[in-house]
């Protein structure tokens, strides 16, 4: 009995001795001696006081493990991956040149007003980090389908030669026809037979679609 008694006053002025502060329960719930204001209690050489419950897997969960024990603790508990910022939002632009501007009715030469309207559309690509541009040709509903399919697809080869003249990676253009089968002007030109009304009436069909596709 009296060596317990003993053993508990040993305990007590150990503790108020070095001014932990800290109770026994204190001591079990952290693998750190907490003083009573919720602070790890240093030595006089700035060390933390462990507990016995102290391992190192354990300081790892322990909310002072870091600040006392970090270079015997795995570097991704105490330096955790910064988040990945977020990269540049995409954004693409799609572009139709006016068909009067690209190619004269059953051609598939650009003229030099298209060749103006693809400059401009080289330089919005030169204001992105471009990734690809789609360019799609059309022609008008007179001919017949197979006829407009080869052109349409001759007017598309026809833009992207120009463009990687113009400095665009090849591998960055992809070309393709569809023929007569995407009209824009509906059902408001009239006839069948080529007139030059039809054909004037007709002109808008008669384009490339051009999409830029790439981030900022």
């Amino acid at each position: 009995m009296i060596k317990n008694i003993a053993k508990k006053s040993l305990l007590v002025a150990l503790l108020a001795g070095i001014g932990f502060g800290a109770t026994v329960a204190q001591a079990q719930e952290r693998v750190y001696v907490i003083d009573q204001r919720d602070v790890v209690a240093l030595s006089g050489f700035g060390l933390c006081w462990r507990t016995g419950y102290w391992t190192p897997a354990a300081a790892a969960k322990d909310p002072a493990g870091c600040q006392c024990d970090k270079d015997l603790l795995p570097k991704e508990v105490c330096e955790p991956a910064a988040a990945p910022m977020a990269g540049p939002k995409p954004t693409g632009e799609k572009i139709t040149v006016a068909a009067d501007a690209l190619f004269d009715f059953d051609k598939a030469v650009l003229r030099p007003e298209g060749k103006a309207k693809l400059d401009e559309l080289v330089a919005k690509a030169g204001a992105i980090k471009l990734e690809v541009i789609l360019v799609v040709g059309h022609t008008d509903r007179i001919g017949s389908a197979a006829y407009n399919q080869k052109l349409s697809d001759r007017r598309a080869a026809a833009v992207k030669t120009y463009l990687v003249s113009k400095g665009i990676e090849a591998n960055r253009v992809y070309t393709e026809g569809k023929g007569l089968t995407q009209p824009v002007t509906g059902d408001k030109c009239k006839g069948k037979a080529a007139t030059k009304a039809l054909i004037a009436c007709l002109q808008p069909d008669r384009r490339a679609d051009i999409e830029i596709i790439g981030t900022k």
